[in-house]
């Protein structure tokens, strides 16, 4: 029987051109890998095992936790804390960085990670997924501390998610390697590869954007939104179709597999919480932006190109504005005009 390429024989495989690496890149990937299946595990199980709703508890954001949230976390740092690979990890559901415990091995990356984006979406049965970003250590600092994780977009080595859906898909992103995606066959607990060096389709017709928000937004974000609806009569001059998930992870998924734009704005209701956006920078934006980019899309703020911008704390927020290279570009071009 023929298996196909597995994520671990792909990563062996790349790193053969890479004189720089060593095995503990490979090592990380596995121990990623082997959170996203246990997470993967835990979601299809769902209420089967007690974890539907709420844990009763809020995170760094005051953002009401869910079950699989907190469970989630410990999943990753359980994966993660003790092989030697990583040297200190930051995550949404925690309000600073994790040091690893006392006499545990240190590596040589540094691993920034949402465990469970869309978790709102759990109780109701629609996609959600995991998030992460690899920063490389500084060296010779064995317990990281917060300015140490505290970088651009550009200085990530690698970027990837994990979608729980009708299957489990792990999508990944290693500096000038292109995107690939794997999906994972659970009778034998592998990731395959399914889809190699995937591309954004330039072109699009979808767009994805919380509308209820439409009373706050900025007047670019409006006039865009407005000729989408608008359609052939509008200032685009094509139809559009709308789609939202409230799942970054599937919203960009989705994107990858068939072109599209998704946008969270700054709007006036965030600028009125003093936040600069609605999605965090270091451990949500950054890495899908660095694989939207890597496929050949855009990633902005309106403003901004997302991998250029210095963050001041880990858990900073930023607006986001990611697909399509055509569209992304006219909502730039309409922030300009403005």
């Amino acid at each position: 029987m023929y298996i196909g390429t597995t994520l671990t024989n792909y990563i062996i495989e790349t790193q053969r051109n890479l004189p720089e690496a060593t095995g503990e890149f490979t090592g990380l990937l596995n121990d990623i890998s082997v959170a996203c299946k246990r997470i993967s595990d835990l979601v299809n199980k769902g209420g089967l095992i007690g974890m539907l709703g709420s844990a009763d508890s809020e995170n760094v954001q005051g953002e009401t936790q869910k079950q699989l949230d907190v469970v989630s976390n410990d999943v990753f740092i359980e994966a993660l804390a003790h092989n030697g690979h990583i040297a200190g990890l930051v995550t949404e559901e925690m309000e600073d960085v994790y040091h690893l415990p006392k006499g545990a091995p240190r590596g040589r990356y540094l691993i920034l990670a949402d465990p469970l984006d869309g978790s709102s979406n759990i109780d109701v049965n629609i996609s959600v997924g995991t998030i992460f970003s690899i920063l490389k250590a500084p060296d010779d600092v064995e317990d990281p501390r917060t300015e140490d994780f505290l970088r651009p977009g550009t200085e990530q080595i690698a970027a990837g998610y994990c979608l729980y859906g009708p299957s489990t898909t792990m999508v990944f992103t290693t500096r000038g390697h292109g995107v690939q995606m794997f999906t994972l066959d659970k009778d034998f607990g592998e990731f395959i590869l399914t889809r190699k060096d995937v591309q954004i389709p330039q072109e699009t017709q979808e767009f994805a954007i919380n509308v209820s928000n439409s009373r706050f937004w900025e007047p670019p974000v409006k006039r865009y939104i407005d000729a989408c609806l608008a359609g052939k009569e509008g200032e685009i001059g094509k139809d559009f179709n709308m789609r939202w998930v409230a799942s970054m992870v599937a919203e960009v998924h989705r994107i990858l597999t068939r072109g599209g734009i998704f946008m969270y704005p700054i709007d006036e209701k965030t600028k009125a919480k003093g936040q600069r956006g609605r999605l965090r920078l270091m451990y949500e934006a950054n890495p899908m932006s660095m694989i939207v980019e890597q496929a050949g899309g855009l990633s902005n703020t309106g403003r901004k190109r997302i991998l250029d911008i210095q963050p001041e704390e880990i858990h900073e927020r930023a607006p986001v504005i990611l697909g399509s290279k055509q569209e992304v570009e006219r909502v730039i071009q309409f922030h300009q005009e403005a």
